[in-house]
């Protein structure tokens, strides 16, 4: 992980890095979702995560547009569905002529198909990769025996997994077994089951100035682990990507690896 700043990266291989934040749209659809895109991208963030479940494609991609942006400069990731294992290229065709791009940057198995790693699905991702169509492929929501079976049916590991994170989710050995394979983990439902009401984070945010969930988000990404946070609200939108200011101490990070564990007990 490079911490540069509000362009702090992490590295995927072959040449891709990234951004350690991004901004995630579940739940946002129509003039909602394209309204929030658009202010993400005018805050500052350049990592854009839609699914094709999420049926906000379009909204995300005229966000885009609309923003003026060089794509070169922005990191789009979508996702197939798994009831879609078998119609791979009918997929990503359609999500990339709804996302109005000529590729995604990363294209994940958004759940393993029928609860099995589908090597051929991911051979398939591979092939997508191999013509350009996605700069880098990935799954999301897979366990350490499925990431393994991909990777030695094909030689190949998936760039990414992305998978829930969280305060009372966080597993370290999880995290080293995925290290071990090669595969990033990204977290999503970063602040779930968190009570950030907790004496240790309301304490460490007044000392930076920041809001508590900034202070665990920015645990987060002091851990290696990108995040996307998602939010309709403008002010939570760019509070969520104002995590560059401040760090965490080795006494903070260690005070919230605690309350990890604890939380993580309590479940």
């Amino acid at each position: 992980m490079t911490d540069a700043g509000e362009d702090a990266r992490v590295d995927l291989d072959r040449g891709v890095t990234m951004p350690m934040v991004g901004f995630g749209t579940w739940r946002l659809r129509g003039a909602r979702a394209y309204e929030a895109v658009r202010y993400a991208l005018e805050v500052g963030y350049r990592h854009i995560d839609t699914a094709t479940m999420y049926q906000n494609e379009a909204e995300v991609g005229r966000a885009v547009r609309d923003s003026g942006l060089d794509r070169r400069e922005l990191f789009i990731t979508t996702k197939l569905p798994p009831e879609n294992a078998g119609h791979e290229r009918a997929t990503i065709a359609t999500s990339l002529r709804a996302l109005g791009t000529e590729y995604v940057d990363l294209w994940l198995v958004h759940w393993p198909p029928r609860g099995s790693a589908s090597v051929p699905v991911w051979e398939q991702f591979l092939e997508v990769r191999g013509e350009g169509l996605a700069r880098a492929v990935g799954v999301s929501n897979y366990d350490v025996a499925q990431v393994d079976e991909l990777i030695r049916a094909s030689g190949e590991h998936p760039a990414v997994n992305q998978i829930p994170w969280s305060l009372p989710g966080h597993d370290s050995k999880l995290l080293a077994a995925m290290r071990e394979l090669g595969v990033v983990v990204e977290g999503y439902s970063s602040l779930k089951n968190t009570d950030l009401r907790a004496p240790v984070l309301t304490q460490i945010a007044e000392r930076h100035n920041v809001t508590p969930a900034q202070v665990v988000l920015r645990w987060h990404i002091q851990h290696g682990i990108p995040v996307i946070p998602k939010s309709a609200q403008p002010e939570r939108i760019a509070s969520n990507f104002a995590l560059f200011g401040f760090s965490l101490s080795p006494n903070e990070m260690s005070a919230l690896d605690r309350l990890s564990r604890r939380l993580r007990g309590a479940l």
